[in-house]
């Protein structure tokens, strides 16, 4: 991934002159990602607090309850940065993020005619995503 995008993408000032990997987003995951970097990912995408929270193992009434600064647990942390790693990929591949943000809500015959956006509420449903972004960069239209 490209130096911080992913961190960039929640909203973090602050973003490391290396590259992000998977170490560091386990990590992330462990210490827990905050409510206002879950609505700067929101945001980014176009969606609203009730849309995010569709795709996330929480109520949007729970959601509501966290203050900005409060961390979600593992697994939610883990789900917000599937989907953060999904916005920092679709953007690289288009190198556009309003072309990026207008496939997101399109439904798409690869993925059995569902919009990309309706699959990121599951590990399953991100990882058929990211492989649609793999197919798109290497020129293999499905």
């Amino acid at each position: 991934m490209p130096p911080a995008t992913v961190l960039s993408i929640l909203g973090r000032k602050k973003t490391p002159k290396k590259s992000i990997n998977l170490v560091d987003l386990d990590e992330l995951s462990k210490k827990g990602v905050s409510k206002s970097s879950l609505l700067h990912l929101a945001r980014y995408l176009g969606l609203s607090e009730g849309q995010i929270a569709e795709l996330l193992p929480i109520s949007l009434r729970t959601l509501q309850r966290y203050s900005g600064r409060k961390r979600f647990d593992r697994v939610v942390s883990e789900y917000i940065l599937q989907i953060a790693v999904v916005a920092a990929r679709g953007v690289d591949v288009f190198d556009d993020k309003n072309k990026f943000l207008s496939w997101l809500r399109y439904p798409n015959r690869a993925l059995g005619n569902r919009t990309p956006t309706s699959l990121l509420g599951t590990r399953f449903g991100t990882e058929m995503v990211l492989n649609e972004l793999g197919r798109i960069e290497y020129g293999v239209i499905s």
